[in-house]
């Protein structure tokens, strides 16, 4: 118990006995108001008799003598009503007759100074008493100082005798109340018991319910200082916490020598899996990877979740790579371990960046910034992967800082540039349209490579505003080509996300006065996969308006037949990856045979990229294809070189070069995306 609490209760004992003692002080008093009041009645009735039944009081009361018939009487009166003694006194208060000198033949002369009125009383001054008495009133006292030869309780009465309305004398009467009293003290001690059985029974209900409430005070107290440390979902130590742990650790490092490593470990599908399954079970996923990255650690070794999929490690006594690295390997191995979800199973995997604290720095808050550049390394290799930061992530990190700003000043200041791609019909010679592609020419590093900043607009919410420009500088440019040529723009994920895609192409389409049906807008395969109900209807309402759409880099993706029936795409573009293994594999030409057939059967058109060979371009002739676009044929160049002329394939065999088409939004590799439950 804390000292707070003895406190309390300490109080609250001592409350209770002082209650105990003032209820009984209080009983005491009216007990012995009570005897005094009983004696006063008992007294009042012996005098009545006294006044009555006792002739000659005047002469007594004057003379101090009695007759034999006042003897007698007096006698008698002796154990009247409780009364065992009682003394006379004139009116100057000298004492006349006591009672046990009745017996005498002959009554003692008494000491008026030593015996006068109010010798035996406990209260006030003879004078006081005696002037009280004659006046009329009565006064009593409670004695509880024992008689000798007597009762040990009894009630001191003066009353007034009185004669025709004047008074002849005081007499003191005692009465014996041992009796009362000690009935008095049973009626006491029960109510006394009583009250204290009632006093325990609510000071243990209170106590109880102290008890309870203090318990749900603490529990309230405990969960807050929980939550202040913890993540309330998963359990593990939150944010705040594990950087403070950090700090701690940190200090005791570079006191005693304790080597750690600080890991950052993100998840990679946890979007896609959270989506798919629904935040509940999501929830769900986090709590079992918590369980998992628990499992692969030691006592003393901490982790935390920072928010989202993202968490953290203290590896306590590693510090080389040597002896962190079979810890990460064991931890990615576990989250890339399937996860069964009420019959769903699930992978997520995680990416790890590795800091050592030492070698990668021991300020805090820059040890996590370099696992945090380690982690981004690990990503980038692939990700379900580890990687340690090492001294060119800094360089990276700063090149790519560096290439950031320069993005968001050459928006608007005239360095991106449009380049437009030729797509030729199926014999070859007959130009049909252009693809539009981004470029960036940089002031000082000239022509700077999509696959270098489409990842990086994407990443830092540029590709939006990037977007736009394109589409609008598209649509205005081929308003003044001929009207049987096309033009086809590139849509990232980030432009559906917005919810103004559809009122953008249509004020694009406005401000050009271009025909919807010449505007192609194309889209790739896992744009589909998040939130695809909300994508089908955004390209319903583009098709409403009359534009093309097209699927691009179609088999590289999920490439689920499902998409197809759902929307009715009207082209289908062949990534340039079978394209260029279509002469060399027969399976190749198999699969795209099958794609081709698959797209005429529902009425789409098909377009195969990466064209650089007349070999290639005859077997897809072979096959059906209705559009090429590739080096053979056309490198992609600005509007003002564009002569809108159809080259021969037979006319157009120059070598091919070893640069790679890059598109607006796809620039880099593909990872494939994991199958949804169910699929």
């Amino acid at each position: 118990m804390r000292k707070a609490d003895w406190k309390s209760a300490l109080v609250w004992i001592a409350a209770f006995i002082l209650t105990l003692a003032v209820m009984g002080w209080i009983t005491r008093q009216e007990s012995d108001r009570q005897l005094e009041q009983d004696a006063g009645q008992s007294a009042m009735r012996w005098s009545q008799l006294f006044t009555q039944t006792v002739s000659d009081l005047d002469t007594v009361f004057t003379t101090g003598q009695l007759t034999p018939a006042a003897r007698e009487h007096l006698l008698r009166l002796r154990k009247v009503n409780d009364v065992f003694d009682f003394r006379l006194f004139d009116p100057s208060g000298r004492l006349l007759l006591m009672a046990e000198d009745l017996e005498k033949p002959e009554l003692p002369v008494y000491d008026s100074i030593k015996n006068g009125i109010g010798d035996q009383a406990l209260d006030g001054s003879k004078a006081s008493i005696r002037k009280q008495v004659l006046g009329g009133t009565s006064y009593i006292a409670l004695q509880r100082e024992p008689w000798s030869g007597g009762p040990t309780v009894y009630g001191e009465v003066y009353l007034p005798v009185l004669s025709g309305g004047k008074p002849l004398g005081v007499v003191e009467v005692h009465v014996d109340q041992t009796q009362r009293a000690a009935n008095a003290a049973q009626g006491l001690t029960r109510i006394a018991a009583i009250v204290t059985m009632l006093l325990v029974v609510i000071g243990s209900v209170a106590t109880y319910q102290y008890v309870v409430r203090l318990r749900k005070q603490r529990k309230a107290e405990d969960k807050v200082r929980y939550l202040a440390h913890h993540d309330a979902l998963s359990g593990a130590m939150n944010r705040a916490s594990f950087h403070e742990a950090l700090r701690r650790t940190a200090g005791r490092k570079s006191q005693k020598g304790t080597a750690f490593s600080l890991l950052r470990i993100d998840l990679d599908r946890f979007k896609e899996v959270n989506e798919a399954v629904g935040h509940t079970l999501g929830d769900e996923v986090l709590r079992l990877t918590t369980q998992r990255l628990k499992s692969c650690l030691r006592e003393d070794d901490k982790v935390a979740r920072l928010g989202g999929d993202e968490f953290a490690i203290l590896l306590i006594g590693e510090a080389s790579q040597n002896t962190v690295s079979p810890f990460a390997k064991r931890i990615a191995d576990a989250l890339a371990a399937p996860i069964d979800l009420s019959g769903h199973k699930v992978r997520c995997g995680g990416s790890i960046g590795i800091a050592i604290y030492g070698p990668d720095g021991t300020d805090p808050d820059y040890l996590m910034s370099k696992a945090d550049q380690a982690l981004y390394r690990a990503k980038a290799a692939g990700r379900g992967t580890f990687a340690f930061y090492d001294d060119t992530l800094d360089r990276q990190m700063q090149s790519k800082r560096e290439l950031t700003r320069d993005l968001r000043q050459a928006i608007g200041s005239d360095q991106l540039i449009v380049f437009y791609q030729p797509q030729y019909g199926n014999d070859g010679d007959l130009l049909v349209g252009y693809e539009a592609l981004v470029r960036w020419k940089h002031p000082t590093r000239g022509m700077v490579s999509p696959g270098e900043f489409i990842p990086l607009a994407e990443e830092t919410g540029l590709i939006d505003e990037i977007g736009l420009w394109v589409l609008q500088k598209a649509c205005k440019d081929a308003s003044k080509w001929p009207s049987t040529l096309s033009v086809a723009v590139n849509l990232s994920a980030n432009q559906f996300a917005g919810g103004r895609l559809v009122k953008q192409v249509a004020r694009a389409l406005q401000d050009s006065n271009l025909p919807p049906q010449r505007l192609g807008l194309e889209i790739t395969e896992s744009l589909l996969m998040t939130n695809s109900d909300q994508i089908m209807e955004t390209l319903r309402q583009l098709a409403a308006l009359g534009v093309s759409i097209a699927m691009d880099d179609f088999g590289t993706g999920y490439s689920s037949l499902a998409y197809l029936w759902r929307f009715p795409f009207d082209k289908i573009k062949i990534d340039q990856v079978f394209t260029k293994n279509l002469v060399k594999d027969p399976k190749v030409a198999v699969i795209v045979r099958s794609i081709i057939t698959l797209a005429h059967s529902l009425d789409m058109r098909v377009n195969a990229e990466g064209v650089e060979t007349r070999s290639q371009m005859l077997a897809l002739q072979e096959l059906g294809c209705n559009e090429f676009q590739g080096f053979l044929l056309g490198r992609p160049g600005p509007e003002k070189d564009l002569t809108h002329v159809g080259h021969a394939a037979s006319r157009s065999l120059a070598s091919p070069r070893g640069e790679v088409r890059a598109s607006l939004f796809a620039t880099i590799p593909m990872e494939l995306p994991a199958l949804r439950p169910g699929h």
